[in-house]
């Protein structure tokens, strides 16, 4: 049986994450993978603190964040990821632990250090595509699809978190222009994703 892979989305809302996780899911059923999708923060017990805090418009604090956000990530690693891997699968996800260094990064916790305390537990990607637009683009997108912005959603912030997200330099790490056509950003990522195969 050949490896899982395990392959993350990362961006600030509105630069197509799940648009494109759809489409590379596409790609590789027809290649004849088996592929199994998620998301974080999850639905389970502790994401959902992080969720309810920022679309009430008052974030938590930033340590009861990072708390949240490990435990969570701990339980979709044991519960999701690992068996998927485990059983060869290809585990697309939107958003990982890089969006955690980025987000509460912005918040001033320190990047590394938040690095540190999820690769104890958590596997390195194989890939993780940083989808890189303009924040003011991203934030017009969100509003376009009808959706108040919730506490994450400010734009000096963003343009914090995007800095970290630039200044990220991991071996797995890849940035992908996403500003043009949904097919271009698709193109380059199924080149990157084709090299692995």
């Amino acid at each position: 049986m050949e490896p899982g892979k395990l392959i993350v989305f990362e961006g600030v809302d509105g630069t197509g994450k799940s648009t494109q996780i759809g489409l590379l899911k596409q790609y590789l059923e027809k290649l004849g993978k088996k592929v199994v999708t998620s998301f974080e923060p999850t639905r389970g017990e502790w994401g959902m603190r992080v969720r309810a805090a920022a679309a009430s418009g008052q974030r938590l604090s930033v340590q009861e964040e990072v708390e949240c956000l490990l435990r969570d990530r701990r339980e979709h690693v044991e519960r999701l990821i690992l068996p998927a891997l485990a059983e060869g699968q290809w585990a697309l996800l939107d958003r990982y632990y890089p969006s955690m260094m980025a987000y509460q990064g912005a918040t001033g916790e320190d990047v590394s250090e938040i690095r540190r305390r999820n690769e104890e537990f958590a596997p390195a990607p194989d890939l993780a595509f940083w989808l890189d637009i303009p924040v003011q683009e991203a934030l017009r997108r969100v509003q376009s699809r009808g959706q108040g912005r919730d506490a994450f959603e400010q734009a000096d912030f963003l343009q914090a978190v995007a800095r970290i997200y630039g200044a990220m330099d991991m071996p797995w790490w890849r940035r992908i222009p996403a500003d043009g056509e949904v097919q271009e950003t698709q193109a380059l990522i199924r080149r990157e994703i084709d090299a692995c195969l």
